[in-house]
């Protein structure tokens, strides 16, 4: 008699291809949006009902007054303007001199075991540790600003450029050497796309670095800018003035972070950890 062999049963694989996956994305930011209101009716209620005094912490329904007076202000928007000016310049500078040279010691190990001591030496220092040395050299200007700036955010963007560098498939850069692809063609190629996420995430990491220091250099050496009137108005009579302009440097940080993301991910669209699966 003859007998079947038995049959396993067709399971549904685990992931179906046309499937999305549910975004969480909404729930997320409503989660922060909720987060954020309960923050601020603390804040609002802790000096009404005696928590803390309301001249140490006057509350957010005062401070937000005061914001909006000053948003209708010339030098409210000029401070504003003066800080994001010397950020992003900062910025662009520390990227620029991180970028060429961290690419030129990776790529040329010898030079790279020559500048590592001094690399060592210097990348620790503090950038606050040379506020004393930027207001000998440029005084309390722009220039004082910019050397602390670019100081703390070219380290940032400098160590995620090696990384990048010494990141690239060995089997890609065999197969560009394969096809005798020159140095310039092989950075193009080769190198380049592969080191961008680590260049991209150090951009994010020195962005947010230098808007600290730029607040700090005009608030400690009194260069132009929104830390110049949080000092200005630290020395007055009005704390809820102080307070707006801190909340002001806040959202000022909050749009930098989520700008440099966005362009994050516009430019790693093409990498896997942003790209996303398109339904069929």
């Amino acid at each position: 008699m003859r007998t079947e062999s038995p049959v396993a049963p067709v399971t549904a694989p685990a992931a179906v291809t046309g499937v999305a996956r549910p975004r969480r994305g909404g729930s997320n930011a409503a989660r922060g949006a909720v987060g954020a209101l309960v923050a601020l009716l603390i804040w609002e209620l802790a000096p009404r009902i005696g928590l803390v005094s309301s001249t140490d912490l006057p509350p957010v329904s005062t401070v937000l007054r005061v914001l909006v007076r000053e948003a209708g202000t010339s030098a409210y928007w000029t401070a504003i303007g003066e800080t994001v000016y010397a950020w992003l310049l900062g910025l662009l500078i520390a990227s620029a001199l991180a970028i060429v040279l961290g690419f030129a010691l990776a790529l040329v190990p010898a030079v790279r075991s020559f500048t590592t001591s001094t690399v060592e030496f210097l990348r620790p220092i503090p950038s606050v540790a040379l506020i004393p040395l930027a207001v000998i050299v440029y005084g309390t200007g722009l220039g004082s600003t910019l050397l602390l700036v670019v100081y703390a955010a070219f380290w940032q963007i400098y160590v995620q450029v090696i990384a990048g560098v010494a990141d690239v498939d060995p089997v890609a850069d065999e197969t560009a050497r394969s096809f005798r692809f020159d140095r310039v063609r092989r950075i193009r190629y080769v190198i380049w796309p592969s080191a961008l996420p680590y260049v991209l995430t150090g951009v994010r990491l020195g962005a947010a670095v230098a808007l600290i220091l730029a607040v700090t250099a005009e608030l400690v050496i009194g260069a132009p800018g929104l830390g110049a009137e949080i000092a200005i108005a630290r020395s007055g009579t009005e704390p809820a003035l102080v307070y707006a302009l801190v909340l002001t440097c806040g959202v000022l940080g909050v749009l930098v972070n989520v700008g440099v993301r966005a362009g994050e991910r516009r430019l790693l669209r093409w990498h896997a950890s942003v790209r996303r699966e398109v339904p069929v």
